[in-house]
């Protein structure tokens, strides 16, 4: 697999704001990443490519058997088929090849070689020397992976048209990883949120994720984690099995988008720096159990350990502190995610939501809970989405239309599993409080989930001028807080240039640096948990805060160590951050349980 020629990716964002995101950048080497959990928007999407494309679009039927995998197999064969008809436009022979590879070139990090090579080419005098450095450029020019990510916790039980259970591997997590490894791609599978043990395992059914005879991968495995034991368990579980991990995402808990994990109380600096110091000994550690369950299984092994990369994402937003934590943290890479849904040549936002992204203020950007899965989740208050729950509390009618049950896991009430934002759940809870059974909190703790299926789907299919099904359009926004920062829409160059360095965009001047940002989070975060302890509280609460603060006090005297020690960004920026550390790390400490609880 070839590596790209960008220090930097997209991550994945939503269901919907990055499913096309390789169709617009991956001729340009950059890698994105694309959510396969919503089969049905990824059949929507192929839909409207052939119709591009003038391709004949055979649709594929719920009634078909496995259609889950297969649609989102058609779907990423279509993406695969168009991105090598992309790249094969790179003619140097003809103006319009030439002028593709000027824009390639153009974007890509100043000392990067094929800049020197590019300039070499235009400035050949002899047709002989022109084909030699043509060939090199030739060869040197890849398109950016095409990644797809499978939220492991998103991993319904599904059941066939006579309502009787299918297999385990017809679940939707399992689905989604057999339609991927059946397809043409040769990018990587990435699992956030946690270990799911089936999933983790079915990865051995495919050989693709082994190492062929010339010890290469034509599919990778990426797991995007929070700390350096997650990445170590983990690791361990799939080595075990003969798989080998690639990469090593990490994700800060709070300062990203979508759904937040946040740690106990473990800064992003302290995380880094620990897979900094363990670096070579996790790979070598990963490569002997992974070499043993290869022999074992009597398949080729690694003679030595493969490339193991780690990248961090959330938060970034100048080329500063770019260069400073993949120089300091000695990193391969970084994600850059929010920034991105301003620039309409790169993901899939639709008008409206574009308009309010800007419009919002930074208050608007915050922590809710939103999602059925009962996990935090990343907001914007003055979405379509927020809007539209909101009416349709005052209409006496709260609740989503559940269509897709993507999310459908709570058995509370019904012996089918329902999803918490379904209309369904949230009249059952409504009676309940009528009747006294629930109290007002618990009403309004129900009242707050929203449907994200159909939400975070929505602005794919609007950006492309179609109307989704059923007319529900209302989109969901789940950015990192980093975006309030950013104001206005951008250009690709304008946002590569920005993250290199060479043009610097206009951000609010408020902005702290992203290592404190995220230390700011985390202490409003410890706050409002402080807060939420009762008088009832039970001493495992109660150790798990002080654990929180113990933490998050070790991480600000690190960072208070490291810009002592370390040139970490300009010294006005220094300064700020120094006045910041100590003001955050006063608040902590004079947080105090309630007497009762002493």
């Amino acid at each position: 697999m070839l590596t790209s020629p960008h220090s930097f990716h997209i991550p994945v964002m939503g269901l919907g704001y990055t499913v096309d995101t390789p169709l617009k950048v991956a001729r340009y080497g950059i890698s994105s990443v694309i959510s396969i959990m919503d089969d049905q928007l990824l059949e929507r999407m192929r839909e409207i490519y052939c119709a591009k494309n003038g391709f004949d679009f055979s649709p594929i039927p719920e009634k078909e058997a496995d259609y889950r995998a297969k649609r989102i197999q058609a779907y990423l064969d279509l993406m695969h088929e168009l991105i090598q008809a992309q790249m094969q436009e790179f003619d140097l022979c003809s103006p319009h090849g030439l002028a593709q590879l000027s824009n390639y070139v153009d974007l890509l990090p100043q000392d990067h070689r094929l800049k020197k090579l590019m300039l070499e080419f235009l400035e050949a005098n002899s047709t002989s020397e022109k084909e030699k450095i043509g060939s090199q450029l030739q060869a040197l020019i890849q398109p950016g992976s095409i990644d797809v990510n499978i939220m492991t916790k998103v991993d319904k039980l599904n059941s066939d048209e006579n309502g009787k259970l299918l297999p385990r591997e017809f679940s939707d997590a399992l689905s989604a990883l057999r339609g991927f490894a059946q397809s043409k791609l040769a990018g990587s599978v990435i699992f956030s949120a946690g270990m799911n043990p089936a999933l983790f395992a079915y990865l051995e059914e495919f050989p693709g994720f082994f190492p062929d005879e010339n010890q290469k991968l034509k599919k990778q495995v990426i797991l995007k984690v929070s700390d350096y034991r997650s990445a170590l368990i983990q690791g361990k579980f799939l080595a075990k099995k003969g798989i080998w991990v690639s990469e090593f995402r990490i994700e800060s808990g709070l300062n990203c988008g979508g759904h937040a994990f946040a740690t106990d109380g473990f800064l992003i600096g302290p995380i880094l720096e620990e897979f900094k110091a363990n670096r070579a000994e996790l790979a070598q550690t990963l490569w002997e159990i992974c070499t043993e369950a290869q022999l074992q299984k009597g398949i080729q092994c690694f003679s030595s350990p493969p490339q193991l990369k780690i990248t961090y994402q959330g938060g970034i937003g100048t080329a500063e502190e770019n260069q400073f934590l993949q120089k300091h943290y000695q990193l391969d890479g970084t994600g850059w995610g929010s920034p991105f849904l301003l620039v309409p040549e790169a993901t899939s936002v639709d008008e409206d939501t574009l308009q309010r992204i800007i419009k919002a203020k930074q208050d608007d950007f915050y922590l809710s809970h939103a999602s059925p899965l009962g996990v935090p989740f990343n907001n914007l208050r003055n979405s379509s989405a927020e809007e539209q729950r909101k009416d349709r509390i005052a209409r006496n009618r709260p609740g989503s239309p559940c269509y897709k049950k993507f999310l459908s896991f709570n058995t509370d009430h019904t012996e089918k599993p329902i999803c918490t934002a379904s209309r369904q759940y949230q009249a059952i809870q409504g009676k309940r409080f009528e009747k006294g059974e629930i109290s007002s909190q618990e009403l309004q703790e129900t009242l707050v989930k929203d449907c994200l299926c159909e939400g975070l789907s929505a602005p794919a299919i609007l950006a492309s001028g179609a109307i989704p099904k059923r007319n529900l359009s209302a989109v969901t926004i789940c950015p990192g807080p980093n975006l309030a920062y950013f104001k206005g829409i951008y250009t690709l160059k304008e946002m590569v240039g920005h993250i290199y360095g060479k043009i610097k965009l206009t951000l609010e001047p408020d902005r702290p640096h992203v290592l404190i940002k995220e230390a700011q989070l985390y202490v409003n975060y410890l706050k409002n948990e402080f807060e939420k302890v009762s008088d009832a509280a039970n001493k495992r609460q109660i150790t798990y805060l002080e654990k929180f603060r113990s933490n998050l006090s070790q991480g600000l005297e690190y960072y208070q160590n490291l810009i002592r020690e370390v040139q970490v960004d300009t010294e006005e920026k220094l300064n700020a951050m120094k006045a910041e550390l100590v003001k955050l790390y006063q608040e902590i400490q004079q947080l105090e349980l309630k007497e009762a609880l002493v």
